[in-house]
């Protein structure tokens, strides 16, 4: 290999004789690893001679051991690198075949000497390059590219949190039906990688789930665009937007509060409200704003307008079950609240097997008691995931309306954790989370297993130590499906929120046996028999 030598930006890198007669030739010049090209037929000054990394930027293999191809008078010249097909055009820079870009060099010939310029493009141009590379990833589900982008990202100086910023902005117009759990996992992973991570790639871990997350939902969706009218915001107005399903005026109120200057704190109640103001998507309504909330707040005054977009449109969308017969008790015991006792709260388990009808009657005995009933109210809730029938996940012969599984009791937690900070927040609210807390434990009493004992699923280690422990381990989980994943984590984060808030409790020993439990008898996510026999049973009733 020829002796490199420096003169400015430009790197004299091997005689032009020795690359002519071989075509192809590898240098190395300051750490990097560079494939020099003889193109025949080609002036020399006239891209006769090219020079790009020689690591393909898919998985690193070697492009001088790839096809040359093109190249005469009005064609492109072309490297195809061998392993995976991938193709470049040495010309323009663009990869026709595959992802990521592939650096190139300038070249010049000088004293029969081939000289390359290997200066480094400036880390802003790096940076962004990195962030529109994975807008680009995304529409594909491109997992492996969004990781070595964000590294890229990161080696040339950025804050990854960038790229989360990008993703929110590149997703949040394609949910059709406004937020999903990718946003609201994310401050979780974000969190999870703060916390417990141990190394580089563990970090770079947790930011890949949330983008490739977000990647996932929105996969070939088109943009749903958001209106751009704006008016002043008025909280009881947009409240009622937001009860009439007019999405339209809803965002309206947002647009103006944000070019008012209004942040979280200020849209906060009105969103909460507007959570609870029904018993709806099965408890996700003031999760998402919990989680919106602690997203923003780690993102930035840029994030909200995209994560407020999406919130609001998820409210316009929500299913209202609190209107089906099942749950049709909880609009009378939230009207008749304050006629409510003050009875001393039962003990949990009190909670666990009655009707939706006869615990939310059971909780209006005590509706003066506040956060003295929802601890009590948390550990039933606990109580009944440590004891979920787990043969209900592999039952093919039952009902739609007795399709149920592990998610219908671990979101009675995450909602109890989000419904208690909104409560805190605004004690005004704590009717409407308690009664709500409560139509999970009617709705889930049916699905228990009277033969569970917690004594064989306890935990040996501190609660704080168990969770933190699970948390770890999600940053190499196995899990293909993203939803699955990212409830293991907000469930444990949920869960070590609890404690740390309510360390005197008795309900942390029972949490990490629940979840526990939970982690061996894994969530069964294709039910194929099951909707086989259903359909055959629905078409058969239609008449």
């Amino acid at each position: 290999m020829s002796t490199i030598r420096r003169s400015g930006n430009w790197v004299r890198v091997t005689d032009l004789d020795s690359l002519i007669a071989k075509g192809r030739k590898v240098v190395k010049a300051e750490g990097k690893q560079i494939a020099l090209f003889h193109v025949a037929g080609r002036d020399l000054e006239n891209g006769g001679i090219q020079a790009c990394n020689n690591r393909c930027p898919h998985e690193g293999y070697p492009l001088i051991e790839g096809a040359l191809s093109g190249g005469a008078a009005g064609e492109s010249c072309k490297l195809t690198c061998n392993w995976h097909n991938w193709k470049f055009d040495l010309d323009s820079g663009e990869t026709e075949v595959g992802g990521d870009k592939l650096r190139r060099y300038p070249v010049r010939v000088e004293g029969g000497e081939v000289l390359v310029d290997i200066t480094d493009p400036p880390p802003e141009e790096l940076i962004h390059s990195a962030l529109d590379n994975i807008a680009d990833a995304m529409p594909r589900h491109e997992y492996d590219r969004i990781a070595r982008e964000v590294a890229r990202l990161q080696k040339a100086g950025g804050d990854p949190d960038l790229a989360i910023l990008a993703a929110v902005e590149h997703s949040h117009d394609r949910f059709e039906y406004g937020f999903t759990h990718a946003f609201a996992a994310a401050a979780d992973w974000l969190r999870l990688g703060d916390e417990l991570a141990e190394n580089d790639a563990e970090r770079l871990a947790s930011h890949v789930e949330v983008i490739g997350h977000m990647s996932w939902d929105s996969m070939r969706e088109r943009q749903y665009p958001f209106t751009v009218k704006s008016r002043s915001y008025d909280e009881d107005g947009f409240v009622q937007a937001i009860e009439e399903e007019n999405e339209d005026a809803a965002i309206a109120y947002i647009n103006g509060a944000l070019a008012e200057g209004l942040g979280m704190p200020a849209l906060r109640k009105g969103l909460l409200r507007a959570a609870l103001n029904h018993y709806q998507m099965f408890g996700h309504a003031p999760i998402y704003v919990y989680k919106t909330e602690q997203l923003s707040d780690r993102l930035g005054r840029d994030s909200l307008k995209p994560l407020l977009h999406c919130l609001v449109r998820g409210l316009v969308y929500a299913s209202r079950e609190d209107l089906i017969p099942e749950f049709k008790a909880y609009r009378p015991a939230l009207e008749t609240w304050q006629q409510g006792g003050d009875a001393t709260p039962r003990p949990a388990a009190d909670y666990t097997r009655l009707s939706v009808p006869k615990v939310l009657d059971l909780i209006r005995q005590s509706a003066k008691s506040g956060p003295d009933l929802y601890r009590v109210l948390l550990e039933a809730a606990t109580l009944q995931l440590l004891h979920f029938r787990v043969t209900m996940d592999s039952r093919t012969d039952n009902s739609v309306s007795d399709n149920v599984n592990w998610l219908d009791f671990t979101h009675a937690i995450t909602f109890a954790n989000a419904g208690r900070w909104a409560a805190e927040q605004y004690p005004e609210l704590w009717p409407e989370v308690l009664l709500q807390i409560g139509c999970f434990l009617g709705r889930n009493a049916g699905f228990l297993d009277n033969g569970v004992d917690a004594a064989d699923w306890r935990v040996q280690q501190e609660p704080k130590i168990y969770l933190n422990g699970v948390l770890h381990d999600m940053l190499d989980h196995s899990f293909p499906e993203y939803i699955v994943a990212c409830h293991y984590v907000k469930l444990a984060t949920a869960m070590r929120d609890e404690i740390e808030n309510d360390p005197a409790s008795d309900h942390s020993g029972l949490m990490t046996a629940a979840l526990n439990r939970l982690i061996a008898h894994p969530i069964k996510r294709k039910q194929v028999l099951r909707t086989a026999n259903q359909s055959l049973d629905f078409v058969a009733r239609e008449g």
